[in-house]
């Protein structure tokens, strides 16, 4: 990959008098916790394998240049004036992060900049954080700005936030910074205390399914869910103090009952607080070395996603239901924001190869769509190559 993406930055830049530096950073599966983070609550994400890889150099130029293997749009920018593109959407997302360093003052004089990524397109494996956070090693090593990780991690969450405009938690990002090998992340995106949990497992796969079904997450529901789940906070508050719903726990369940008429909002605040619980006992099932309960939970956890906080969809769905009814499977679920996107299943290793070919044909059959499949391992954070 770093050979094939020398040469095609040396032919895009013609600049052969000076190599690039060359960087990656993964993309991210959330084992169990969705939609959790913007709630305060607690994720169980895991770096992959696959990710993006950067190639980079730093000149006087005073001009941003960005290009990708992945998209045919590229741009030219100066660096006094940076703006959010209206035409290259993939562009935004580094644009945010270099304007979150020239808001700390690093001098940027110029750089070339060209990504090529194997993570699927609006697949929910995070391709967004990655590119922001590879964007952001690669600025800090340039540029000497001697920013550490959790900070990147933070101007990469307001870079989604601020300049792309998607309402985004910090999870993506902390995961793929901080992520590492045969480990998942307990992170409390409260306090942002966390701990690596091993992942042993055994004689099961981690098998990831694309619905390849088309989303926009700006277009989406998800700053639709997020406000309802403010509305919560605020009706719960008239007889609780909270700023947040993960400040409740399953206990409290009766209370919300109480305070919200409105069932569609009672449904979401409850998807928060029972998912805060899965991630709990997801984390001591790998302590315990307990996949079948891991998996258990995970079934609960897009079911909850389904019925209460209705952010599947009839693709995800078959996907995991019919998972579930394949020898071998002990748990599916759907991972990132919703509105199709991936699954993540845990499989028996002997039989993943018949769970791809009983999946792939029954969802055909009934979506008229092909899916795709990921054999995935976990991987470490983003870094210099």
């Amino acid at each position: 990959m770093v050979k094939t993406l020398k040469e095609k930055y040396f032919n895009l830049f013609g600049n052969r008098t000076g190599n690039p530096v060359f960087f990656f950073s993964p993309g991210r599966v959330n084992l169990i916790g969705e939609h959790t983070d913007y709630n305060m609550g607690f994720v169980l994400p895991c770096a992959l394998t696959y990710g993006t890889y950067l190639a980079a150099s730093a000149n006087n130029s005073g001009i941003i240049k960005l290009r990708s293997l992945n998209f045919d749009y590229s741009l030219d920018i100066s660096i006094n004036k940076i703006k959010k593109d209206t035409e290259g959407e993939w562009v935004n997302y580094p644009l945010g992060v270099i304007e979150e360093f020239t808001k700390r003052g690093v001098k940027i004089s110029g750089i070339e900049l060209l990504y090529s990524g194997n993570i699927p397109n609006g697949a929910g494996l995070s391709s967004s954080a990655s590119i922001e956070m590879v964007t952001a090693i690669a600025i800090n090593r340039l540029f000497n700005a001697g920013i550490n990780m959790l900070e990147m991690v933070k101007m990469s969450q307001n870079a989604e936030n601020n300049f792309v405009g998607i309402n985004c938690g910090i999870m993506d990002q902390f995961a793929v910074g901080f992520g590492k090998k045969d480990n998942a992340i307990f992170l409390n995106c409260d306090t942002l205390e966390y701990r690596n949990v091993p992942i042993e497992l055994k004689n099961y796969s981690l098998i990831i399914a694309n619905t390849n079904k088309k989303r926009a997450l700006t277009d989406s529901k998800y700053n639709e869910r997020r406000a309802q789940c403010e509305m919560a906070v605020k009706l719960v508050s008239s007889v609780r103090a909270i700023d947040h719903l993960s400040q409740l726990s399953v206990n409290d369940l009766d209370i919300i009952e109480e305070c919200i008429d409105d069932q569609t909002v009672y449904k979401r605040a409850r998807h928060i607080i029972t998912e805060n619980n899965r991630v709990l006992e997801a984390v001591n099932a790998l302590y315990n070395k307990d996949l079948i309960r891991f998996g258990e939970l995970m079934n609960q956890s897009h079911d909850s996603l389904k019925n209460d906080y209705d952010v599947t969809g009839p693709e995800l769905d078959t996907l995991v239901y019919e998972a579930r009814k394949i020898d071998g499977t002990i748990g599916s679920r759907m991972t990132g924001a919703g509105f199709g996107g991936c699954t993540v299943n845990l499989v028996e290793e002997s039989k993943t190869d018949e769970f791809i070919r009983l999946l792939s044909r029954k969802y055909m059959e009934v979506t008229g769509l092909k899916a795709d499949f990921y054999r995935t391992d976990t991987g470490d954070g983003a870094g210099t190559i």
